[in-house]
């Protein structure tokens, strides 16, 4: 007999728009990066936006509530190797917050948005037109070597994105667990064990 489970309030409405709202502006950055239009104002008026989610995301993570909190979530080596192990079994994971693998994941895909951010903004591509805005500020070389960050950074991204997408269907699909749901309406039905008190 399974054990009764108890919708519980986990995310925040914070850490939810902030979610989706780094959604949308990822693709609309990603998509105007890569199609267009030649004149990139638009793409920088998205990554400012993607700017700005990202310290809101990054202030939440050290002033937020409990499960937003990075103290909260980032785990050692040696509890993301025993949750690690625990990925291949078909019984659902029922964590409350972000799990020690989804740290990493959260912690990573921040890193590099931050860096994706910067070589976007320090980037010059000596066009006089699509230069960032903080590239007067260093040197040539410097502005060369964000340029070249830019784009492979975006690709890196993506493949962290579909990794993502990857994992909530292994989650649907092997563990019977959903986990855009509770991103959406901030609730997740968890055994009693894993209610922290």
């Amino acid at each position: 007999m399974s054990e009764p489970l108890n919708k519980t309030y986990v995310w925040d409405p914070v850490v939810r728009i902030l979610h989706w709202a780094l959604v949308i502006a990822f693709a609309t950055s990603w998509g105007l990066g890569k199609f267009g239009p030649n004149i990139m104002t638009l793409h920088f008026y998205s990554g400012y936006i993607l700017a700005g989610i990202v310290v809101l995301r990054l202030l939440w993570g050290l002033f937020g509530t409990k499960t937003a909190r990075f103290a909260t979530f980032v785990k050692g080596p040696g509890k993301v190797m025993a949750y690690a192990r625990t990925l291949p079994s078909p019984t659902p994971s029922r964590s409350y917050g972000h799990n020690p693998v989804g740290a990493i994941f959260v912690v990573g895909v921040l890193l590099v948005l931050t860096m994706q951010v910067m070589s976007g903004l320090l980037a010059d591509p000596e066009d006089y037109i699509n230069v960032g805005p903080l590239a007067q500020y260093v040197s040539s070389d410097v502005a060369r070597k964000a340029l070249s960050l830019h784009e492979p950074l975006s690709t890196l991204l993506l493949l962290m994105v579909l990794g993502h997408v990857a994992a909530i269907f292994w989650y649907k699909k092997r563990k019977g667990e959903n986990l855009v749901k509770p991103m959406i309406t901030g609730y997740v039905d968890l055994p009693k064990d894993k209610i922290p008190h």
